[in-house]
Order: C-alpha cells, then sequence, then structure tokens
C-alpha cells in the first residue's frame, strides 16, 4: 500500500517558500529578459503578418475594377484594422491576466507564511506564560524555605 503523504506543516511550508523566493529573486532578472524578448518577438512577428497582409491588399486595389470587389476590398482592410486593434487588446489582456496570476501566487504565499508568524508568535506566548509560572513557582518555593527557615530558628 502507499503511504498517504500529509500536507506540509506551516513551518516546512514556509521553508519551501523561503527556498522559492530565493531562487525566483536569484533568477529574476534573467527570466524578465527571457520572457520580454519572447513577447517582443512574438509582438514583431505578428506586426510583420499584418504588414504583409495590408500590403497584399493594396497591391490587389489596382485589380479591382468592379465595385464589388472594391467593396470586399475595403471590408477585408477594415477587417485587417480590428484584427490589429484586437491583437492590442489581447497582448494587453495576456500581461494583465499573468500579473493576477502572479498575485494570486504571492497572495497564498503570502497566506503560508502570516500562519507560519501567527504559529510562532502562539508558540512564543506559550512559552512565556510556562517560564513565568516557573518563575512564581519558584520565587513562591523561595519564600516558602526563607519562612520555614525563620520559623525553624
Amino acid at each position: 500500500s502507499c503511504p498517504t503523504s500529509r500536507p506540509p506543516t506551516p513551518q516546512a511550508a514556509f521553508a519551501h517558500l523561503a527556498l522559492a523566493f530565493r531562487c525566483d529573486v536569484f533568477t529574476l532578472r534573467q527570466r524578465v529578459q527571457v520572457e520580454k524578448r519572447a513577447r517582443d518577438a512574438a509582438e514583431e512577428n505578428i506586426q510583420e503578418e499584418l504588414g504583409q497582409c495590408r500590403a497584399a491588399l493594396e497591391r490587389l486595389g489596382p485589380f479591382c475594377t468592379d465595385a464589388g470587389c472594391k467593396e470586399t476590398l475595403e471590408q477585408l482592410q477594415h477587417s485587417l484594422a480590428v484584427l490589429a486593434a484586437a491583437v492590442e487588446r489581447a497582448t494587453s489582456a495576456a500581461e494583465k491576466l499573468g500579473a493576477v496570476h502572479q498575485e494570486a501566487r504571492m497572495s497564498r504565499a503570502a497566506e503560508v507564511m502570516v500562519q507560519h508568524v501567527e504559529n510562532l508568535k502562539r508558540h512564543h506566548m506559550r512559552e512565556h506564560a510556562e517560564l513565568e509560572e516557573m518563575k512564581r513557582l519558584i520565587q513562591q518555593n523561595s519564600r516558602n524555605r526563607q519562612l520555614a527557615e525563620t520559623q525553624g530558628e
């Protein structure tokens, strides 16, 4: 039978997150540059394709002699402009979505860290209370011993 896996303790989750943050910080600048280059290349490719479509439509212009052909050419040019605008909106929306996904990951990570800190605070408070109780018992024991010594004299 397979061993059941338990969710990580808050301490283990905190340690994993701390390590992940250190690794992320170490590689962040390089990853940003790689992703920027990939985005820029994709945008350049799209703009190149749109430009080629515009050029092809312009080359067709002189060959369109009847009204139906000219109307179709104008519709294609309009559709190409709409497509170019849609590409811009899609690019912007994709960047926003990526940012929101990252925010969600960071929010979960922050929640794990907050939970770990709260656990540490509770642990500290328990230990502090135990320490104060021990001090009180030691002081009381010391007073009892002093009282017994004075009564014995």
